[in-house]
């Protein structure tokens, strides 16, 4: 079994990790936590969302953010955009770079943006050919690959046709979110196995929330199969308010560690994470949910 010998990771804290926080988050707070982790190597930064500060107040400082930040030549700073306003307004702050999301599931896509999975790719054809028309890269999101709050199980081919939709239509990467993380390795590896007889595995990416502990665990059973991007966030930070129980997205610090200990090259510093989650995890007053990072950090404080 050959493992990839490089992997890049997503970085999703600023954005899907602080999306659903009780309290408000300054917006220095925000410019900080990204300034810090483009410092500690990391070269994709999901930096916020234009979406309507209604339905997400968290994200309603969007446009002060991007203006804050440090950005550095080397990493890539997307925002998440619902529709053709929010990427008209992303562009207007300096986005160079968008990401757009669907659902495996007809009900979480219902109950997460009110439209079943054919109106909401439907509705992003014009944010693609608007992207396009601007060579703006787009990567696209399906959440709920392995599993529905509503729905329970999902089947394979079922996140395979909606992955190779986004793909089709123009996304130059699609991220499988198993957004309530329920998935096994086993169920991860039948959705990859689904899913590359429709998309070339190096155009794939994995999402996997720590709810039962199976993040780390998934995603070497997706190295095994190739997979070579994944997205994390600093901390553990992040939820799925549509989701009861359901933790955050797997910590940074812990798949590094994990990358590390197999030999695989990612160009992070372990080291400034473990810092850097436990700074923003004191900032916003949250225990760090980062296993490794919070043992390092122990062990630097010591």
């Amino acid at each position: 079994m050959t493992l990839p010998s490089t992997v890049k990771i997503v970085e999703v804290g600023p954005r899907d990790g602080l999306q659903n926080e009780a309290g408000v988050v300054p917006s220095a707070v925000k410019i900080e936590l990204i300034d810090r982790l483009a410092e500690a190597g990391l070269r994709v930064i999901e930096a916020t969302a234009f979406v309507s500060p209604k339905w997400v107040p968290q994200m309603g400082d969007n446009a002060a953010v991007m203006r804050g930040i440090r950005r550095q030549s080397a990493t890539a700073y997307p925002v998440l955009v619902p529709n053709l306003q929010g990427f008209d307004a992303a562009i207007e702050a300096g986005a160079a770079e968008v990401a757009i999301f669907a659902a495996a599931s007809e009900s979480f896509s219902r109950k997460n943006i009110n439209c079943s999975i054919a109106e909401s790719l439907k509705r992003f054809e014009p944010v693609i050919s608007a992207a396009s028309a601007l060579e703006i890269p787009v990567r696209g999101y399906v959440s709920c690959v392995v599993g529905c709050p509503y729905e329970g199980a999902v089947a394979p081919e079922q996140a395979a046709d909606v992955a190779a939709a986004l793909f089709a239509m123009g996304c130059y990467e699609v991220s499988l979110g198993d957004t309530i993380g329920v998935g096994t390795p086993d169920s991860v590896q039948r959705l990859l196995e689904a899913c590359r007889r429709k998309i070339p595995i190096g155009k794939l990416a994995g999402h996997y929330h720590d709810t039962y502990g199976m993040a780390v665990a998934n995603i070497y059973a997706s190295l095994q199969l190739g997979l070579s991007v994944f997205d994390s966030s600093i901390a553990g930070l992040g939820g799925c308010p549509y989701a009861k129980g359901a933790s955050g997205n797997v910590a940074t610090e812990d798949v590094v560690y994990l990358l590390n200990g197999l030999g695989i090259e990612t160009g992070i510093d372990l080291a400034k994470l473990a810092a850097i989650g436990h700074w923003i995890s004191g900032a916003i007053n949250r225990p760090n949910g980062a296993k490794a990072g919070r043992a390092l950090w122990a062990k630097t404080a010591a």
